[in-house]
Order: C-alpha cells, then structure tokens, then sequence
C-alpha cells in the first residue's frame, strides 16, 4: 500500500485493492499468540498509579451526579461551579442510599432520602477520592482498588490540541477483564478479516521484541473504508501508556496526529460472579485540512456518527474479548 506523502492529497480518497474477504491474504501466521501475549504482558505490568477512566468528561456535570461502579466500588461524581470535578463513594454515609440519584446544589452533594449535603471536604464516614478531567475523560483514583505507588495524575496520552481537534467518547460493557479488552487492541492482525466493513488490506510493518523494547508499540498499514471500494490508507501505531489503556495514532496519512484510546475500566461482577469491563473509547480526531475547520463548527452533528463508528467496532470486538475470557477461565486458552 501506498501512502500519501508530504503534501496532502487534495481529495484523500483512494480506489482500494480489488479482492474478496476469503481471498485476502491470511494473517494466523503473523498473530502469533506468543507476540500478542508478550506485548499483553509488558503492557500489565506499566504503572497506573491507581487511576481508572471513570467517564466522558461531558457525562460529570454541575448540575446532577454521575454514578458508576469501578472495580466493585460504588463511586459518584459531580462537577462544582467552577468547573471542578469531583469524586466519592456512591453510598449515603447515613443510610446508605444511592447519591447518584440525589441531586447537585450549589457545588455540594444532596441525599434525597434525608438532604444530607456532602461536599469535597468529606464527612464522617464519607472521603472523596481524587479525581482528574483530561478535557476528554475523567479519571478516579482508588489506591485500596489498585494497590500501587499512587500517581498525582493519571497518564493521559498524548493528543492533538483541543482548539483543532474533535473529541467523542462511547461506552460498552462485556463479560470480560480489562485484559481482554487490551489483548484484542494488540492483535491488529484480525481488523481486516473480523472488520471487512471499516478496514482493507491492513498489514503489520511492525512489531516490538525482547524483555523491554523501546519504543514498544506496534505499526500498521491499513486503509480506511468509506465506500465500496473507495478508502483512506494511513498508517498507525498501537502503543500502551499504562495498563488499561491502547492508543491508536495514525502517524502518516489522513488525519495524522489523530488518536483512538481505548480504556479498561473494571467494573465488578455480575449476579453469576463474572466479571465485567466497560470499554470507554475517546475518539480525538484532527486534520489539516481546510475543511475539516467546517467540520469542527458541526461538532455537535459529528460526534454522534465518530460514536456510532466505535461502536460497531466494539460489538464485534466485545464478543472477541468475551471469548477470549471464557477459554481463558475454563482453561482452554491455547495462548
């Protein structure tokens, strides 16, 4: 595959190979289960300092609580007038009711059972947890969860600028680990065969070795489906800032500097004591072109389809991930 060189093409569309899903090249050789396992391992064992995405940072606001469960912990969130995001167990300290069904007044937590009001400076019974807004997710750290050296601040990816970027963020959640979730995102290998309706000819140029390669990550060719035949080639790394989280950022083409993050977040386990993970994807496009700037004023109207794009990505994704621990807890994992 070709890319595009230095100087932007003026329309970025190209007529993708001809071929058939069972006629394209098989990559089973190249997905070595010892590869993707290796990257899985070295990507586990990167510091988090206790920090999990928590939320969109849109889905935190000032005017009512924002609820979720991470790693079995019962969390509330909340924003105060100035803009400030914060955090603390999702359990009423007096009767244990839930707070993400109280109510925002004037920056401080109300219950709806008896009005108790909590804010930041906590309560008998009641701490907040430290909490960070990255401009595109916000983040909770639980030190008693994770049992690290605890960070200040979460490692957040680098992205492109705000001011000429569009962010979207979409949730799902599977029966599955964190891992799962993150071994699906190092092995590219299966995007043109389990996607044939989003990738083509993706090919791994690639990959890293060894106890402690530098730069770890992983390089892709692929083209972009649009329609038919016609695409957008670019080529991407894959790399692992922390343990829950896979960047994908394309590094030469079409929207280069562009991001995909894809994060892990535990959630606990269901009723029959399997787990479950939501996969919170921030999609932080950008683009040099004029008229990705038009673009940007229709924000409102282009988040929805970046979202609707991640997630049939992750309904078949999900299902990989899903399998993946299934065989992984019946001890029939053959990686």
């Amino acid at each position: 595959m070709t890319l595009p060189g230095p100087e932007p093409r003026r329309i970025p569309l190209r007529r993708m190979p001809k071929g058939t899903w069972s006629r394209q090249e098989p990559t089973w050789r190249e997905a070595s289960p010892g590869v993707i396992g290796s990257a899985l391992k070295r990507a586990l064992a990167r510091p988090s300092g206790n920090w999990y995405v928590l939320a969109a940072s849109e889905e935190v606001r000032a005017d009512r609580p924002f609820g979720r469960m991470v790693a079995g912990t019962e969390l509330v969130a909340w924003r105060t007038a100035d803009g400030s995001v914060h955090a603390g167990p999702g359990a009423c300290p007096h009767l244990g009711a839930p707070l993400c069904r109280g109510a925002v007044d004037q920056g401080r937590l109300v219950c709806r059972w008896h009005g108790l009001s909590l804010g930041s400076e906590g309560f008998p019974g009641w701490s907040p947890h430290p909490a960070h807004d990255d401009g595109v997710l916000v983040w909770v750290r639980l030190d008693q969860v994770g049992g690290e050296e605890p960070l200040e601040a979460p490692v957040v990816p680098e992205r492109p600028a705000s001011a000429r970027s569009i962010a979207a963020v979409e949730s799902m959640a599977g029966r599955c680990e964190p891992e799962d979730v993150v071994a699906n995102r190092l092995d590219p290998w299966h995007g043109s065969w389990f996607h044939p309706y989003s990738f083509v000819g993706l090919r791994v140029t690639e990959t890293s070795s060894g106890p402690d390669p530098d730069p770890d990550r992983m390089v892709v060719d692929v083209g972009f489906k649009v329609a038919g035949r016609w695409g957008v080639p670019v080529r991407a790394e894959f790399v692992c800032p922390e343990p829950r989280t896979v960047v994908m950022r394309i590094i030469e083409g079409e929207g280069e500097g562009s991001v995909v993050e894809t994060h892990a977040t535990p959630l606990g386990v269901d009723e029959r004591g399997v787990p479950r993970t939501a996969v919170i994807e921030a999609t932080v496009a950008s683009s040099d072109r004029t008229g990705f700037a038009f673009a940007r004023r229709l924000a409102g109207a282009v988040r929805p389809v970046m979202r609707m794009t991640a997630r049939r990505l992750w309904r078949d994704d999900l299902a990989y991930a899903e399998r993946r621990y299934l065989l992984r807890a019946s001890g029939r994992w053959p990686g």
